[in-house]
């Protein structure tokens, strides 16, 4: 955020051009961080363009301001890596459950199941197949499929 005021020259004029651009998203987050206070304070007399520049400096990330400068969803900010970590935690473990059930259990009852589908994420679009890999049975010995995910022609070709 501090890069964006910074950024081409400096100073009230440095100020203006950002608020030109980004007004609206500062005038939302003055009275959130800043109770009591506006924009239009500025206009009035009754804010210092050094009061505002340091206000803008100090803003948190989740500010509208920052996301605005970032061009961000908030959809897209509330997945911190944390929440991206604990995404991917819990994917590994339905997977897991997934192929517990699916090798220990009864094939006759186990035999429809279906490879749990990922959590959404924002920007990524869900796989309409999962990369299964069949060996034997009515869908021969996968050597076909084994030749396209790494690239080479299958032996028996």
């Amino acid at each position: 955020m501090a890069e964006a005021l910074w950024h081409g020259a400096g100073g009230i004029s440095g100020l203006r051009r950002f608020l030109e651009e980004y007004g609206e998203a500062v005038e939302w987050d003055i009275p959130h961080y800043w109770p009591g206070r506006s924009l239009l304070e500025l206009y009035r007399g009754e804010m210092s363009w050094r009061e505002l520049r340091i206000f803008l400096k100090f803003l948190p990330p989740e500010s509208a301001t920052a996301r605005a400068v970032r061009r961000s969803t908030p959809e897209e900010d509330a997945w911190t890596l944390d929440r991206q970590l604990l995404a991917s935690a819990v994917d590994a473990i339905r997977e897991n459950t997934f192929a517990t059930v699916k090798l220990g259990g009864d094939p006759k009852k186990t035999g429809r199941l279906k490879p749990p589908q990922p959590i959404p994420r924002p920007g990524v679009e869900p796989t309409k197949k999962p990369n299964v890999i069949r060996f034997g049975g009515r869908h021969g010995s996968g050597a076909k499929q084994l030749a396209q995910v790494f690239g080479r022609p299958a032996a028996n070709q």
